[in-house]
């Protein structure tokens, strides 16, 4: 495989010294081998060689490309990952910081690389090993952001933010991205409040998949709009649509959480949601139901097929083996029953979400809005 080759230099893709640039990116602990699998199917369809460094239990991956100046990294997207939460082309690794001064190599490396950036975060990875170096990154950050701000390497107005992504104390990735191109929040984790008058911990992940697939304040959730939430029980992902004052019918056999009722805008119908179909098409269908994958893709590939819902966001509980393919394979039912149905300008992406388990978030857009 051996890309076309393009001349033009890119922020994203410039270099100081012999280091080859890689990727990083941050999974959910478990899922190492899933983000590698999705890495390597994306670079190799971008024509980007490479192999990838992975570790069961780390929570990173590491996709580096063979030394070839003209292999480009910026061809990867991250909103077509599925796995990984955050997109960093990795440039330095800095090991065996001494101890008394950590923050003079760190800056030194990071002034070679560019002029200056956006923002500093200081990361690590999500397991709970890494955890024990958060009293660390805690104390270092002020530090190290006054010594970047001396070198003046923080610029507001500037292309790139800088990641440190510690290993241990003495050892880091430096690494940049682009705002565009990557998660807007430290270690790609939201930090959401639980809602103490919510049902139930599972309205995080529909918080969290609004956040991520619309962004904050979208126009996709007016008051007013209508939507059906399909194993609704104690409601949950419910309540979140409450919230933005839209109708909900809450689909269960299982009760709900009785101040939602008391709402005035929740319709509780106890019936089997792969058999109910809404009266009319309603604004959204959200889905959260223990089922097969495959079995739920088909239900939101029906509802948005047959007009009963003009968006969708739903779970896909994974197996134990093969997650990617069985993302995949989903991913390819859905696009199959909106194609055949004329659908050809729908929108469809997945992710896990921090607050995702064992499991997916998809959203489906079949109008192209």
């Amino acid at each position: 495989m051996t890309e076309n080759v393009r001349r033009v230099p890119s922020p994203e893709n410039q270099t100081a010294g012999s280091e080859a640039p890689f990727l990083l990116l941050y999974c959910r602990p478990g899922f190492e081998k899933e983000t590698a699998a999705e890495i390597q199917a994306l670079t190799a369809a971008s024509e980007v060689q490479g192999y990838v460094h992975t570790q069961p239990g780390s929570g990173y991956v590491r996709f580096q490309p063979y030394a070839d100046p003209d292999q480009r990294l910026d061809s990867i997207r991250y909103r077509d990952l599925i796995f990984a939460r955050q997109l960093i082309v990795g440039r330095r690794v800095l090991t065996e910081l001494p101890a008394r001064d950590r923050i003079a190599p760190i800056v030194a490396a990071a002034r070679e690389l560019f002029p200056a950036y956006r923002q500093l975060l200081l990361e690590t990875a999500d397991t709970d090993q890494a955890k024990e170096l958060s009293v660390f990154l805690r104390k270092f950050t002020a530090p190290m952001e006054k010594g970047c701000s001396a070198a003046g390497l923080l610029d507001a107005t500037a292309a790139l933010r800088l990641h440190l992504f510690f290993l241990d104390s003495g050892t880091v990735f430096l690494g940049t991205s682009s705002p565009g191109n990557s998660s807007p929040w430290p270690m790609g984790i939201p930090r959401l409040k639980f809602p103490r008058s919510a049902p139930s911990r599972s309205t995080l992940k529909l918080e969290e998949a609004f956040l991520h697939f619309l962004g904050a304040d979208s126009p996709a959730l007016q008051p007013g709009m209508t939507a059906v939430d399909l194993g609704a029980a104690p409601g949950g992902w419910t309540w979140q649509l409450v919230r933005r004052s839209i109708r909900v019918t809450a689909v269960d056999n299982g009760p709900m959480d009785p101040a939602l009722l008391d709402s005035g805008i929740v319709h509780h119908l106890r019936a089997d949601g792969f058999r109910y179909q809404p009266a009319k098409t309603v604004d959204w269908l959200v889905c959260d139901m223990v089922e097969q994958p495959s079995r739920v893709a088909d239900l939101v590939a029906r509802w948005l097929a047959e007009g009963h819902c003009r968006q969708a966001i739903f779970n896909l509980k994974l197996p134990m083996k093969k997650r990617y393919d069985e993302v995949k394979r989903c991913a390819g039912r859905i696009t199959e029953r909106l194609t055949t149905a004329g659908m050809i300008d729908h929108r469809l992406q997945f992710k896990q979400l921090y607050h995702d388990r064992e499991e997916v978030t998809g959203w489906c857009c079949a109008s192209g809005r």
